[in-house]
């Protein structure tokens, strides 16, 4: 797929997901995404950038960690995710943070401007992540620090059936892109060349739970990376693809909740 139209596709489908995504992964991300915040040790009044922020899921807590003294900004190609994300801090009474619509791989920002800069599970999404890495690197100060996270191994997230499911009835062009980053040392190297010293990578496994069928159903196709190519089924094909999900799953049903193991690499680094 042809960059600008990777990132049409990636902006109005993320505009598409906004009203779902947190109730298909809020939960069940954060265990992963606070690991990535441990990784690049938050302190009070820092100025930090959170690339592709979505609907706040890092940001809010960020801007928490740093205090009124800190700011945060949040950055997002789709619009609507920033939208919900303002919505969200403006109801928290969550003041020093502010979003924008931004392409990750041409930041609209002055150089050496944030103490850190962190990326959660946006990476896997660019045309060109190692732009997305140099931009952060530009961005972050002398002496700080940055990190993203992605997801693991294709073969070690449990829930990555979603992919062909879909892509039998919509070619989606999403799979390969996907799990790259995570496969191997791909995302290190990339933080290496583009200048960050003292680079380490962290690989780890968390179960993700999902309490029903239409809790899985929801984060699969309503709030994750193939929603846009869902809105183009038919209800019969959703039916159709509903059911061969929930039997891709079905082995980590418990009783009471799916059990889905997912894998997930974090990589740091510092300028």
């Amino acid at each position: 797929m042809r960059p600008e139209l990777q990132r049409r596709v990636q902006r109005y489908g993320w505009d598409y997901s906004s009203p779902h995504y947190e109730k298909g992964w809020d939960k069940q991300l954060w265990p992963a995404q606070q690991r990535l915040l441990e990784n690049v040790n938050l302190q009070p009044g820092e100025d930090v950038l959170d690339v592709s922020c979505g609907t706040g899921l890092v940001t809010l807590p960020i801007a928490q960690k740093v205090g009124k003294r800190g700011k945060v900004m949040g950055i997002d190609l789709s619009e609507k995710m920033i939208e919900k994300a303002a919505d969200k801090a403006e109801g928290a009474d969550i003041s020093n943070v502010s979003f924008e619509r931004m392409d990750a791989e041409e930041l609209d920002l002055a150089d050496d401007r944030f103490d850190v800069a962190v990326n959660s599970l946006g990476m896997m999404y660019y045309p060109n992540p190692e732009k997305a890495i140099a931009e952060m690197y530009r961005v972050t100060k002398k002496e700080g620090r940055a990190a993203a996270l992605v997801w693991g191994k294709r073969s070690s997230c449990g829930w990555a059936g979603i992919f062909p499911i879909v892509d039998r009835r919509v070619q989606t062009d999403v799979c390969p892109l996907f799990f790259s980053l995570g496969t191997g040392d791909r995302l290190k190297k990339h933080f290496k060349e583009v200048g960050f010293k003292q680079v380490r990578l962290e690989r780890f496994n968390m179960t993700l739970p999902f309490h029903s069928d239409e809790e899985a159903i929801i984060s699969a196709f309503l709030g994750g990376a193939v929603a846009m190519a869902y809105r183009k089924f038919e209800e019969e094909e959703k039916e159709e693809a509903h059911q061969e999900y929930l039997e891709s799953i079905k082995p980590y049903w418990n009783g009471t909740a799916y059990e889905i193991p997912g894998e997930f690499v974090i990589v740091a680094g510092d300028k």
